[in-house]
Parts: structure tokens; C-alpha cells; sequence
């Protein structure tokens, strides 16, 4: 169809009332769950470990229980979206998540107590993160859906960056007990511009601008569909080769003789590659083919892979980082964009959510699966990231069937135009 010439100016402009929504999305993302929990929990295994003795193996035991319960709540945290007015489910979402974090400076040695929080954490962390607020940005772009989408996952990247340095200096000067404060504290600053600003578009004005916006295909005839299975394997395929490389990278690349303020370096490179990844890809894929381009950032991941399972060098170790982080930065983009663009946005939530237990499968087996390779070997050879390359490389190949033959998926998956016009706030 083609692009509605008013549609186009406005969200070009300033003034448009969606980028104040998605500068508000961006905040909320870059305090939620995804910056916040995984990229601190490492520096509290010490200072956990010296007040209660508990074992490492005991301790991520936690995460992953919190990381098993975003997985299967997530379809459920969708159909939620789908239904209800956004503010209705993140907000609630965002004080129970605070109330959480702070929870934890209360700890006891009952380490019971730390895996019921994590697990109440895992319940509402994706009412929380990016999976909350993108079907929110979807009402409000379509012309400029790509760089809006790009700039929302952006948030995460950027508290990354943040929070874990102030996490750490807490800890540091405050004790521990503090920091799980600050994070609590932290986890609160989206509360305000969510609230405010955070609703989706109303329906009057996306049916003047696009008559398809609320249409949609049903979750069951979505998933009768080869293109969302595609979708899916390539989800489980990428996130079991890069997981199972991210999670170790540091300790990969000092036995391979790289020096660990290099391994450091590389993984901030790769952290400050991907945002910039993520926005040009973003950019990308308003303008080209996004099948074409999510093979080129699976490809762009593997390649990545590759360069670092033989780098012998700093610079080689860097440029590895680099390529990788552009890929990875860029790919959770394109999974939601083209969620939106096969089957319409009338169930996109629960599809979304679906993609994420598929992403918690490789996430999850990923890391397990080398570190058995590692357990067996008693050290990580080249050869595993070989591997890892090898699935990613899978998942490229995949990727070629969604735009081989575009019209007769397009046809597969065609948007019904059944959907009942609803008032979202």
C-alpha cells in the first residue's frame, strides 16, 4: 500500500506528539529489567558470597529461574498488551520490578528469600523492558517504524553503559545492601514519563492514516503459518550462538592470549558498537528490504564470531567485537518489525511474546551447551566458536526463505481486515 503523504510529514515533524512517547519509551527502557538485572547481577556474587557464604552455582540459580519466568510469562504479558491500555500493565509492572530491587538490601542467609524475589522480578520484568513499550511505538510510526523501534532498544544499550559503573561504585563506598537501593531508586525514574506520555495512538487517527493499522491475523492462523515458525527458529538459532559466545567471551579471548583489559576493552566496543549498529540498521530498514537486511546483520553476527575465534591480537580482538556488536545490536530490531509487518499489529503483543520464550530456548542452551564442550576439554578451543558460528551462519540461511519469494508469503500471511476499531489510551 502505498504511504500516506500527510502520515509521512508528520512524523517527520517535531511537533508529532509519537516521538514524545517514544522519548518517554526510551527512558522506561533504559531502567528496566534488561539493563538493570542482567548487567549487575555479576557484581553482587562477591559481596553475597563474603556476607553469606553462598556458592556461585547457588546464586545463578536466581537468575535463571528469573530468566525461565520472563520466558513463560511473556505470551501472557502480551495478550495483556493487547488488550489494555499500555499504562495498565507497565506501571503496576514498574513499581512491583523497584519494589523488588529495593527488596533485595534486606536480605537474610535464607537464600530462599533471594529466589522469591528473582522470581517475582522475572513475573513483571517484561512489563518492564522494550517487549512493553513496542507495540505502543508501533501505533504511533509507520513510515519511520524501523529508527523509531531502533531508538527504543537503543535505551537499553545506553543504561548498560550507566548503571552497572554507579552500581559498582555504591557497592564500593556504600555496601551493597545501598546499591540494591540505588537500583530500586533507579528502576522508578520511568515511572513519571510513562505515565504521562506513554499511551497508544488513538484509533480515529491511525484509520485516517492507515485503514490496515488494527487489522491483523489471529494467533492461531499466525501460528499455522511457515513464515512465523521461520521467525522463530531463526530467533532460537541466533540467540543459542551469540548467548553461548556472549557469556564467555571474556574468558574465551584471555585463554586464547589476549590480555584482559583487551577482552574488557572488547566487550564496551561491542556494547558501543551495537547502539550505533542499531540505529543505522533502524534507518536501514524504513528504506530496503528488511529480510535482505536481517541476513545481512545475521550474517554480520556469525562473521563476528569468527574473527574472534582466531584473533591472536588486540586489534584483531576489537574489530571482532566491533562487527559482532553491529550484528547483535542490530537484530532485535528486525524481529519485531517484521512480526508487525507479516501479521498486523491486532495481535502483535502475544507474537512477540511468543518470540521471546523461542529467544529464551537458545538463550538459554546456548551457554549450557559450551560450557559443557568447556567442562569436557577443560578449555575453550577455537573449534567451539567454530560452532557457534556454524548455527548463526544457520540462522542467515533461514533467513533467505522469508525473501525468496516475499509476495507469496505476504500472500500466506495476508492481514485479515477483521478487526474491530477499539479506543486505546
Amino acid at each position: 500500500m502505498r504511504a500516506n503523504p500527510h502520515r509521512l510529514d508528520e512524523e517527520t515533524t517535531i511537533q508529532y506528539p509519537g516521538w514524545g512517547v517514544l522519548a518517554a519509551a526510551f527512558t522506561g527502557v533504559m531502567v528496566s529489567f534488561a539493563p538493570i538485572v542482567p548487567y549487575t547481577f555479576s557484581l553482587f556474587l562477591d559481596p553475597l558470597h563474603a556476607a553469606f557464604g553462598w556458592k556461585r552455582e547457588a546464586m545463578g540459580g536466581a537468575f535463571a529461574l528469573a530468566a525461565i519466568t520472563v520466558a513463560l510469562v511473556s505470551p501472557l504479558i502480551g495478550l495483556l498488551l493487547d488488550r489494555f491500555p499500555p499504562r495498565r500493565i507497565i506501571l503496576p509492572g514498574i513499581l512491583v520490578f523497584a519494589t523488588g530491587l529495593a527488596a533485595l538490601s534486606r536480605l537474610t542467609p535464607h537464600i530462599v528469600q533471594f529466589y522469591l524475589t528473582f522470581f517475582v522480578i522475572g513475573l513483571v520484568a517484561n512489563a518492564t523492558a522494550q517487549f512493553a513499550y513496542t507495540r505502543t511505538v508501533l501505533t504511533w510510526f509507520t513510515s519511520h517504524r524501523g529508527f523509531a523501534l531502533a531508538l527504543l532498544l537503543s535505551g537499553s544499550g545506553i543504561g548498560s553503559m550507566l548503571i552497572p559503573p554507579l552500581t559498582e561504585w555504591m557497592i564500593e563506598h556504600h555496601g551493597w545492601r545501598s546499591a540494591f537501593l540505588l537500583l530500586g531508586g533507579i528502576a522508578l525514574l520511568g515511572f513519571p514519563l510513562t505515565a504521562m506520555l506513554v499511551r497508544n495512538r488513538p484509533e480515529a487517527a491511525i484509520v485516517r492514516s492507515d485503514h490496515r493499522a488494527d487489522t491483523g491475523m489471529t494467533v492461531a492462523a499466525a501460528l499455522r503459518t511457515a513464515a512465523f515458525w521461520i521467525l522463530a527458529l531463526i530467533t532460537i538459532l541466533s540467540a543459542f550462538s551469540e548467548n553461548g559466545l556472549v557469556t564467555n567471551l571474556a574468558s574465551i579471548l584471555t585463554q586464547h592470549g589476549v590480555l584482559a583489559a583487551t577482552a574488557a576493552l572488547a566487550l564496551s566496543v561491542r556494547g558501543g558498537a551495537g547502539i550505533i549498529g542499531r540505529l543505522g540498521i533502524g534507518f536501514a530498514i524504513d528504506r530496503f528490504s528488511p529480510e535482505r537486511i536481517q541476513s545481512l546483520v545475521l550474517a554480520l553476527s556469525a562473521a563476528g564470531m569468527l574473527i574472534l575465534a582466531f584473533a591472536g591480537s588486540g586489534w584483531v580482538t576489537l574489530l571482532g567485537a566491533a562487527i559482532l556488536g553491529v550484528g547483535l545490536g542490530s537484530e532485535a530490531d528486525v524481529g519485531p518489525y517484521l512480526l508487525a509487518r507479516y501479521f498486523g499489529r491486532r495481535h502483535f503483543s502475544v507474537l512477540y511474546g511468543l518470540t521471546w520464550t523461542a529467544y529464551a530456548i537458545g538463550g538459554a542452551t546456548g551457554p549450557l551447551w559450551i560450557g559443557h564442550l568447556y567442562d569436557r576439554a577443560g578449555t575453550y578451543l577455537p573449534r567451539f566458536i567454530v560452532y557457534l558460528a556454524a548455527v548463526a551462519f544457520g540462522a542467515v540461511i533461514l533467513s533467505f526463505f522469508l525473501g525468496s519469494d516475499q509476495e507469496s508469503i505476504t500472500s500466506e500471511v495476508g492481514i485479515t481486515a477483521n478487526a474491530g476499531v477499539r479506543s486505546e489510551g
